[in-house]
């Protein structure tokens, strides 16, 4: 473990310099659209293990607090530092009807609003209302920030807002009080990179696309349509917290014998919501998983950390029904074989981060932004309309190949998606009309013979 931090904080350290001293430039809001928001990447160092002395001990000498770093160099230059664990922190949405990320694993932030000075300001209040962690001291780091994304429907209609990533290095040995606002956040989660680096925790996460088209084409085709195509997987991570602190006032946090009535969450969202239900302890809820918009959010900076493997790591998203997994990976092996002879270190799979409900799309310097969506491949891609001063910010980042950072590994393959749906769908109508046909035939037969 000593040797896998080690290099990880050597890396980190690198990396934050580098974005500290070359920004992602500022991404204008579209036309027609008005809204911006904020999340903060909190990184902090745990310390190694180290015996606690007692006050007792005579031996024991008064040290002076030390005053605290001014840099990032100053601080990755002390030895517990260098020999520390450097974490992520992360919440667990409280569970509230209408938000669509109710639930999910996220960054604190939010909506920027009008008494914001700027998108990084929005970040610092965001973060103290959520977990009551102030990152405006002086025991707080600014280490840059990640590409600005644009969230927009999952259709790729509507742009709802430009989403801003902040990065902030807490300074201090012993980290500040958290305190999660209950309304807002189940808990709270600090998580070792280690664990977001690590092979061993990758996993996948189901998404029902079909559940947004309910509203489009009735509750009986949208039911026939989820039991035809079944779910999207994606790619996620599993998260190994070393700290939790939970929101203690969330409803059902306290488990309760014989109640009589069911919890105020149902049990198929307690999970997700971060509610244990009455027959769970908290140690044993369902794994958190990061996924979506969060995940792709933070691609850029995992994927500038040892082992360097995210794009391997990576998969593409595809289907729970077999046959239509199938035809997904019968069609688009070519596509995904000539991807991966153009990958690199520093490029990741996609730079769109998506959800069940939204996606962010990095936008390129060279063209306009487009909105290939992971949780949506039924619909065409589609582009915006934005000024011409528009800054584009793919190719201005972290990475030794620029290129790859405008997510060259989904460009093109929903297109082959689309066309897989489409055969399926072909070929599962041609084979029902056949069985129906023999249904009919064989009915027939029997109705002469018994005549």
């Amino acid at each position: 473990m000593a040797e896998d931090s080690s290099a990880i904080v050597k890396a980190l350290e690198r990396v934050l310099l580098r974005l500290s001293e070359n920004p992602y430039p500022h991404v204008p809001n579209p036309q027609g659209c008005k809204k911006r928001a904020s999340v903060a990447a909190i990184i902090r160092v745990r310390p190694a293990y180290s015996p606690v002395p007692s006050t007792n001990d005579s031996l024991v000498a008064v040290s002076q607090p030390a005053s605290p770093p001014t840099s990032i160099e100053e601080f990755f230059s002390q030895d517990w530092v260098q020999q520390g664990d450097p974490e992520l922190l992360f919440i667990k949405r409280a569970g509230r009807a209408g938000d669509r990320w109710s639930g999910h694993t996220a960054l604190p932030g939010g909506k920027r609003d009008p008494e914001d000075a700027d998108d990084l300001a929005a970040a610092v209040r965001e973060t103290r209302e959520e977990v009551g962690l102030d990152l405006d001291t002086v025991h707080c780091l600014h280490a840059g920030n990640l590409p600005e994304r644009l969230v927009t429907t999952s259709w790729g209609k509507d742009v709802l807002m430009v989403l801003c990533p902040y990065i902030f290095l807490l300074t201090e040995k012993t980290s500040p009080w958290i305190q999660p606002q209950p309304t807002e956040v189940a808990s709270v989660h600090w998580v070792s990179l280690r664990a977001l680096l690590s092979p061993s925790l990758r996993t996948t996460e189901a998404v029902d696309i079909s559940s947004r088209m309910a509203k489009h084409v009735g509750p009986l085709l949208h039911r026939l349509i989820r039991l035809t195509i079944g779910k999207m997987l994606f790619s996620a991570v599993r998260l190994v917290p070393t700290e939790s602190i939970y929101a203690s006032s969330i409803p059902g946090f306290i488990p309760t014998k014989g109640i009589d009535k069911p919890p105020t969450i149902s049990g198929w969202a307690q999970a997700p919501f971060g509610v244990p239900s009455s027959s769970q302890s908290l140690s044993h809820q369902q794994p958190i998983l990061l996924w979506g918009l969060t995940l792709g959010v933070l691609a850029d900076l995992l994927d500038q950390l040892p082992p360097y493997n995210a794009v391997a790591l990576w998969r593409y998203p595809t289907f729970t029904v077999p046959d239509l997994r199938l035809i997904v990976y019968l069609m688009t092996c070519q596509f995904r074989k000539a991807s991966a002879e153009s990958l690199s270190s520093g490029s990741w799979a996609s730079q769109t981060a998506v959800d069940a409900t939204t996606q962010a799309t990095a936008v390129t310097a060279s063209e306009p932004p487009s909105t290939v969506s992971e949780a949506e491949p039924l619909t065409l891609t589609k582009q915006l309309s934005f000024e011409k001063h528009s800054v584009g910010i793919g190719g201005l980042g972290v990475g030794s190949d620029p290129q790859h950072a405008v997510g060259k590994l989904l460009h093109g393959y929903y297109d082959r998606v689309n066309v897989a749906i489409a055969v399926f769908l072909a070929y599962r109508t041609s084979f029902a009309a056949g069985i129906a046909f023999w249904a009919y035939r064989l009915w027939k037969r029997r109705q002469a013979a018994s005549l």
